[in-house]
């Protein structure tokens, strides 16, 4: 088990087929724990914003410039692993995520279901299937299944929804040990181009343009850690889907913002004609959806030779949950990280309860690896030519961050704001001034930097800047 954030910044540059003695030229400082759980958030944090520094080093010499220094902390490390706990926007005072339905339900059997119901359609599927119409009685009727009956019932549905699983479950469970099958990431050339040199520029992604087309946290953390390193990201939305504001503003930062109905044909031209123009194509729909619509990795390769095409799903390509909604909370769900989790607090509570991570290290996790993969392919592409994929999962991310060791972690350790007031910054907005985390990574010649701030939906010509 990797004890140390080298090691685990080793583990990812050896996955992307980068010399791991390489880790040895970023600098990672402190160690875990940071937050109150057994698991390195801070290492793995740090390991993949290290990643990350690194491919942006190469692709800044690439261009003709010397190297820089590059660093990271696990108290940064963790800090990047939550970061919607540290944003203030004078326009919302509730919580973040408010539904009284979501949350650990416990079943007839003993066990526990997770519900998800963060948009209003889970919402109003779950009550159908429960019966209900006041969501206080939701504990009372999920009360009335067995956990495996409930889940396929709301599976069915095409409800995001999950029994609790420990380690042991998880590991025999088919899609788990589909996954376990898995790499943590996967960059393959999936078509032939000529090498495409990068210009000079300012930063290291300076005229690279970045499709993205994803929602929620995992998906947008990738257009967002492009943006921080010079890319032109244009947020790809559609009017019809529903999304929560808060996570628009804070996986926003340095993006323009434009809609798009894909269930057009207008829609669908228009997309094509970006993509012509793209040098990155960045999705986290559910495997399938947008080759259904011919935006697949090899359509696009097709139609812009030379793209590189970042795919981030849930449970992964393979396995029989493969088509399946899922989110960060439900992932750690599955695999066993809720149970562990919350078979170790300490307490009062009882330590069977099921508890996720002080954060949704998995989300923040593997989009910070989506877009280090997407660099890694843009030198490739550089170098040798080629049409690229990089694939990966949020259960894949599960694995690798399980792959580490464990620690003793007192119940009382917070990173609050106050903790991290260096790395706060605030930005002029249409919702206000709002307050938010910085970029963490540190380099000397081109620090991070977001060229415009977060937008609504919707704000800007789908059109590439000159």
């Amino acid at each position: 088990m990797t004890a140390s954030p080298k090691s685990a910044l080793k583990h990812i540059l050896e996955t992307a087929g980068i010399d791991p003695a390489r880790a040895d030229e970023i600098r990672i400082e402190g160690q875990d724990p940071i937050l109150p759980t057994r698991f390195l958030m801070g290492s793995a944090g740090a390991a993949a914003l290290g990643a990350v520094g690194l491919a942006a080093a190469d692709l800044w010499r690439l261009r003709g410039n010397s190297g820089q220094e590059v660093s990271i902390d696990t108290r940064r490390g963790a800090a990047a692993l939550r970061t919607t706990h540290y944003l203030q926007v004078p326009a919302y005072s509730s919580a973040m995520f408010s539904s009284a339905l979501s949350g650990f339900h416990q079943t007839r059997d003993g066990g526990w279901i997770q519900l998800h119901c963060e948009f209003p359609h889970f919402q109003d599927g779950v009550r159908d299937v429960l019966g209900i119409s006041d969501d206080d009685d939701a504990s009372a009727a999920v009360a009335n299944w067995s956990g495996p009956e409930l889940e396929e019932a709301l599976a069915a549905r095409g409800l995001p929804a999950l029994v609790m699983r420990d380690n042991l479950a998880w590991a025999s469970h088919p899609q788990g040990a589909a996954v376990a099958g898995l790499p943590l990431m996967e960059i393959t050339r999936i078509g032939d181009a000529p090498p495409q040199p990068l210009a000079q520029g300012a930063q290291p992604l300076s005229g690279i343009r970045a499709l993205d087309l994803t929602r929620v946290i995992a998906g947008p953390m990738t257009g967002r850690t492009l943006a921080e390193h010079g890319a032109d990201v244009l947020r790809i939305s559609a009017p019809h889907l529903p999304s929560l504001e808060q996570l628009v503003i804070e996986s926003g930062h340095g993006k323009r913002n434009a809609e798009i109905d894909l269930r057009t044909k207008e829609g669908c031209d228009t997309l094509r004609r970006l993509a012509a123009g793209a040098d990155v194509f960045s999705q986290s729909y559910r495997p399938g959806s947008l080759a259904a619509r011919g935006f697949g990795p090899e359509d696009l390769a097709a139609l812009r030779p030379g793209i590189v095409y970042v795919s981030l799903s849930a449970w992964s390509h393979a396995g029989p949950w493969a088509s399946r909604r899922g989110y960060d909370s439900l992932v750690q769900c599955a695999t066993g990280i809720a149970h562990e989790q919350g078979t170790h607090r300490g307490g009062a509570m009882p330590r069977h309860m099921p508890r996720h991570l002080p954060g949704q290290a998995l989300d923040y996790l593997a989009g910070y690896l989506g877009a280090f993969g997407a660099m890694v392919a843009l030198e490739r592409r550089a170098r040798e030519g080629g049409s690229w994929l990089v694939r990966l999962s949020l259960a894949q991310t599960a694995h690798w961050l399980k792959s580490l060791r464990r620690i003793d972690a007192p119940e009382g350790l917070e990173l609050s704001i106050e903790d991290v007031a260096d790395l706060i910054m605030r930005s002029d907005t249409a919702w206000g001034r709002v307050t938010h985390l910085g970029p963490v990574l540190q380099m000397s010649a081109t620090p991070p930097r977001w060229a415009r701030p977060a937008a609504p939906l919707g704000t800007h010509d789908a059109t590439w800047l000159a």
